[in-house]
């Protein structure tokens, strides 16, 4: 395994290379192929993946068959992480919507290096920080934005995590989960999209945007929520994971979900 400093995921790079150490020889690099669900909602989580590229969105499923994504995950985050706090289920359906590539480890593997590493207790805790950040978010734009600007947004979002160029790999049917809107719906935004340019040509299964433009309809959503999570897994993630203090086995206090005695 590379050292930690060129990993392709940001967060395990962040890492000091003592920490990263323990988890190393139990990474498997795996490919994240295009529409691929990696655990459904209901699901225990059997491994925990750390994007090196591509982007995976979370979706929440309503009882009546509606969805709607709450974030998207890219080379700066996991998934699968809250495996980490004990055996819990995955409250929503993680599916690979630009193909890339992950590192991959079993919760039992990485909860052991958890127990030694004060440094990825403190990924943790920026992983939840961050993934935190864009359900507020995401919450506020649905509920105040236009679903012109909200597409533009996870359009923007999702070309950041992509390789691809300006083509991106959706479907109406994958934008009209995004949105939790029906496809009626997607099919007047996309029309509404290319009349202003911003998505400059729809065919099956693809769309090819101008950024300029789509950064122009998007709500201030977009570059709110990219400077806040750049912030916490940048800045945050070489200042904390750098000088997290030792500690014995238990989890410290101000943990996210720590457990106490009372």
């Amino acid at each position: 395994m590379e050292h930690a400093t060129r990993v392709g995921n940001r967060l395990l790079a962040a890492l000091p290379p003592a920490d990263f150490a323990l988890l190393a020889p139990h990474l498997r690099k795996v490919p994240l192929e295009h529409d691929a669900v990696l655990v459904r909602s209901g699901d225990r989580i059997e491994h925990l993946y750390f994007p090196c590229s591509g982007a995976v969105a979370l979706i929440m499923e309503l009882p009546n068959g509606q969805t709607a994504a709450t974030a998207v995950i890219g080379n700066e985050g996991a998934v699968g992480f809250m495996s980490a706090l004990g055996p819990v289920r995955m409250p929503m359906t993680a599916v690979v919507r630009v193909s890339g590539t992950a590192l991959q480890i079993s919760p039992a593997r990485f909860h052991a290096a958890l127990e030694r590493s004060p440094a990825l207790a403190s990924a943790v805790q920026l992983l939840t920080k961050a993934l935190l950040a864009q359900f507020q978010h995401v919450a506020a734009c649905n509920a105040l934005h236009s679903v012109e600007a909200r597409l533009a947004r996870w359009l923007l979002h999702i070309h950041d995590r992509s390789d691809g160029g300006d083509v991106l790999p959706l479907t109406q049917e994958t934008l009209s989960e995004l949105l939790g809107v029906r496809r009626t719906t997607v099919t007047h935004v996309v029309s509404a999209l290319r009349a202003s340019r911003a998505i400059k040509s729809s065919r099956r299964g693809q769309l090819e945007i101008d950024r300029r433009r789509l950064e122009a309809v998007a709500c201030e959503c977009y570059k709110v929520m990219s400077r806040r999570i750049d912030r916490i897994v940048s800045r945050d993630a070489v200042r904390l994971l750098h000088t997290a203090p030792a500690r014995d086995n238990s989890l410290p206090p101000d943990f996210p979900f720590a457990k106490t005695d009372s």
